[in-house]
């Protein structure tokens, strides 16, 4: 079928739908009088009016409705063919391989994905935690494609994507530490407990997020450090100190001896996409413009996303 044909298959189904010559031409960005003169073509061919026009309303005849429904299913499946067939031969096939650092950005993880899915059904997309302990060594080994994760990484192997999106900062402290009382906390702060550390990530990124001194350089004493998440917050709730995260970290790793306060004088965590210089294909980023897309539209809604 030629593509001239298609687009006039596609130019019915779309007023069949829309009932409107004007937003039927708008979605598919032609003028009204192509539509009009595609439908005048297709009833000529059939002997027949697909429509019942009036100067109020557009209204499909039966022999529209018998058009409509015999079209629909095959102009899909020839969609999904040449989406397929074009996917393919841009390499947006095979397995891609997405990691996340923390609940939140596994939501949106997964979103871009069902939406990646639909455009590039010949792809399988898998969705893994990414670790702690080395959140970068999986994506110079290849076992990960793609990272959204915390910033800073400044790595000469790792290329640094777009920024999606950054969050607010808290202290989470013991339940019935002095700081649980407040409405906030201040970076000053942290110089009178001891700090719980991550390890594992490089030390420019943990010293970022993890500070050694307060910004009027006062010393933040060290305390344990762990290479799990759910190993601090227990540290934590055993009272041996306390240690900045997300804010919305409170909403998914909520524990009765624990209390995130959130910080009012503290920069906000960026959250990015990252990948490897040596893994730069077609499909990562095809997948990179589907996030950027899926976070653009969730800062448009306000509906929670989890």
């Amino acid at each position: 079928m030629e593509s001239v044909e298609l687009r006039e298959i596609e130019i019915f189904l779309v007023l069949a739908e829309e009932l409107h010559f004007g937003r039927t031409a708008e979605r598919l960005r032609v003028t009204p009088a192509r539509v009009s003169q595609v439908i005048k073509k297709q009833e000529r061919a059939i002997g027949a009016e697909l429509f019942k026009r009036t100067s109020r309303s557009v209204q499909l005849t039966p022999t529209g409705k018998v058009l409509q429904e015999g079209l629909a299913a095959g102009y899909q499946k020839i969609r999904e063919a040449l989406s397929a067939a074009a996917a393919t031969g841009r390499g947006i096939s095979g397995e891609l391989d997405v990691a996340y650092s923390a609940a939140w950005c596994g939501i949106l993880v997964v979103a871009a994905t069902d939406t990646f899915r639909a455009r590039h059904p010949n792809c399988t997309v898998r969705i893994h935690e990414s670790p702690l302990l080395d959140p970068i060594g999986p994506l110079r080994d290849g076992n990960h494609h793609i990272q959204l994760i915390e910033l800073p990484i400044d790595e000469p192997d790792i290329v640094n994507g777009p920024v999606l999106f950054s969050e607010p900062r808290a202290l989470v402290v013991p339940r019935g530490h002095p700081f649980a009382e407040r409405d906030t906390v201040s970076l000053e702060d942290l110089a009178h407990a001891p700090l719980i550390t991550v390890s594992g990530p490089p030390p420019y990124f943990i010293d970022h997020h993890y500070p050694r001194r307060t910004p009027k350089g006062r010393l933040i004493r060290r305390g344990p450090s762990t290479t799990a998440w759910q190993e601090v917050l227990a540290l934590v709730g055993a009272g041996k100190g306390v240690s900045p995260t997300c804010a919305r970290a409170a909403q998914y790793y909520s524990r009765p001896d624990v209390v995130y306060v959130p910080f009012r004088d503290a920069p906000p965590v960026e959250y990015g996409l990252l990948w490897a210089a040596a893994n730069s294909t077609p499909k990562v980023h095809a997948f990179v413009e589907t996030l950027v897309e899926t976070a653009r539209a969730q800062r448009a809604d306000p509906t929670p996303q989890g």
